[in-house]
């Protein structure tokens, strides 16, 4: 398995990224983590990017001076069901397949009449029936 993080990550860093009472949500393949100890958590809320399936950059201060991950960036890599959904997410939007493609599932049909003349629909593209360089 390939970790996720350094091998080194401060005792301190992992132990809040642990107990704190973080909130996730999927933004088009990233997590926002939102810290839910403060009075006023929207100003304790974050973007953290993931690139090739790990946690490699968050919007807080810690992770932009720091010398390695910041809590949030931990606290997802910690919860491997939100890192593996953001990974889809990731994958989804960026017009790939999770599944392997053998899943027996039709081709959609074909809406290019709705497209200019030179434009397929995904549809077509995604099959293989047309191709955008056309």
């Amino acid at each position: 398995m390939t970790p996720v993080l350094p091998e080194f990550v401060p005792t301190r860093v992992l132990k809040r990224a642990q107990y704190e009472a973080f909130a996730f949500e999927l933004l088009d393949g990233d997590v926002r983590v939102r810290n839910e100890s403060y009075a006023d958590p929207t100003a304790h809320e974050y973007r953290v990017r993931i690139r090739d399936g790990v946690p490699h950059l968050c919007s807080c201060p810690a992770d932009a001076s720091g010398d390695g991950p910041c809590k949030h960036r931990v606290a997802v890599a910690i919860r491997p069901q939100v890192l593996e959904l953001a990974v889809q997410m990731r994958v989804v939007a960026d017009g790939g397949s999770t599944s392997s493609g053998d899943d027996d599932t039709t081709d959609l049909p074909c809406e290019c009449e709705q497209l200019s003349e030179a434009l397929p629909c995904w549809n077509c593209v995604d099959a293989g029936r047309r191709d955008l360089s056309e």
